[in-house]
């Protein structure tokens, strides 16, 4: 069993362990400690980092796992170090702190969450930029309730309450009723009690700061509805509280600088690009359509009649969705017409639905049955691809075949 010395003091960032066992695996080297400063992975919480130094090596520890054993990965620099052998424990003190300022701030808003809105939390877990929680809460969440739940939890963070953690083999009657939420029976002892008076009880393993004060803000920044019951909270303390509300900042500021107008708010500028985009949009729209009214007029004047039928037939070069709009738009607006195209390895077969006894999808049938690759459709639409001829082969085949319905 290793010793955990995180639980005896959260604050301690430097300490001597003797090596119990180690293992290489895929290039990178795991060990057993007697002893460790370093807190493994779970709870929600991750995993600490640091450094072991031993003489002739160093261990770049990226990953920390284990209960009554703790295993210890990461980048070996040197020798490979070898069991009895003594080490210096050097922990990533910046990165432990604001994971126990972050898990520290999510007990104090999950109490909060829980006392406004019986909401339970459900689910932890902290990352390198924010953290979430999952509540059950089986109503609508609004901003207005989140921002009330924020302003609460900062109120506890700026009273500067302690945070007490204790120890029992058996949990007290009176304090189990004093839980926020209740005991799993997966919990085995010994218990560890972490409690901000008058705020919080809770069971838990994680490692946390002495007091309130010093979480520091408790911003929530995102939240939104994952099941029916299950709700998602996104929020950060402390020091990466702030470094995600300057990345934000930034954002908003070189967004503004992106704009005609430049003056805030953001909302109204992107309300006004919106309009001017909608604008532009409708003004493509009419050109598209008086391009394709002008496109049609020549096609049509150059098509071929087979039996009263006009049939156009040509090789285009836009992508298959935009001949697909325009052959569409063709066919519709004149009677009597069925139209052939053919592209980069695609063609479109269409009708009139004036024109009674031919179909589509018949025609492309028959040509794939020849020219080989796929497609499919309806009467008065079909699409196929993948041939192995080229276009204008296969725009031959399918016009002898058209040429064959129409005349019988």
């Amino acid at each position: 069993m290793t010793e955990k010395l995180f639980y005896a003091d959260a604050y301690l960032r430097e300490a001597e362990a003797v090596i119990r066992n180690v293992e290489v695996e895929r290039g990178r080297v795991r060990i057993l400690l007697d002893r460790t400063i370093f807190y493994p992975e779970g709870g929600g919480q991750p995993s600490d980092r640091g450094t072991i130094v031993g003489e002739g090596f160093r261990i770049l520890v990226e990953g920390v796992s284990g209960k009554e054993e703790v295993w210890h990965e990461g980048k070996l620099e040197g020798r490979l170090p070898e069991p009895g052998e003594s080490v210096r424990l050097l922990l990533d003190w910046d990165w432990r702190y604001e994971n126990m300022r972050q898990h520290t701030g999510q007990h104090i808003l999950s109490a909060v969450l829980k006392e406004l809105y019986d909401a339970n939390t459900t689910g932890f877990q902290i990352f390198g930029t924010h953290n979430k929680i999952e509540i059950d809460y089986p109503g609508e969440l609004t901003w207005e309730m989140i921002l009330e739940a924020e302003r609460r939890a900062n109120e506890v963070a700026w009273r500067n309450f302690p945070v007490q953690v204790e120890v029992y083999r058996k949990l007290p009657e009176e304090l189990r009723k004093q839980l926020r939420k209740e005991l799993s029976d997966k919990v085995k002892p010994p218990i560890r009690i972490v409690s901000i008076p008058g705020v919080d009880v809770i069971p838990c393993g994680g490692t946390h700061v002495r007091n309130t004060g010093e979480v520091g803000i408790i911003k929530v920044v995102r939240f939104y509805r994952k099941s029916r019951k299950l709700w998602r909270i996104e929020f950060v303390c402390g020091g990466r509280a702030l470094g995600y509300l300057d990345e934000l900042l930034s954002d908003y500021w070189r967004s503004l600088d992106e704009m005609p107008n430049k003056n805030r708010p953001l909302a109204e500028r992107v309300r006004e690009l919106k309009a001017e985009v909608k604008r532009l949009e409708e003004e493509k729209d009419d050109l598209r359509r008086e391009l394709w009214r002008w496109k049609a007029k020549a096609l049509l004047e150059e098509a071929r009649e087979i039996n009263g039928i006009k049939v156009v037939s040509y090789i285009e070069e836009a992508p298959m969705k935009d001949a697909q709009a325009f052959v569409v738009y063709l066919v519709d607006k004149n009677p009597n017409t069925v139209a052939l195209v053919a592209g980069e390895n695609y063609v479109i077969f269409a009708k009139n639905e004036s024109v009674e006894g031919i179909s589509m999808k018949e025609l492309l049938r028959e040509v794939l049955s020849e020219a080989g690759g796929g497609g499919g459709g309806s009467e008065v639409l079909a699409r196929g691809g993948g041939f192995a001829a080229s276009p204008e082969e296969v725009l031959e085949l399918a016009l002898e075949k058209l040429r064959g319905k129409l005349s019988t």
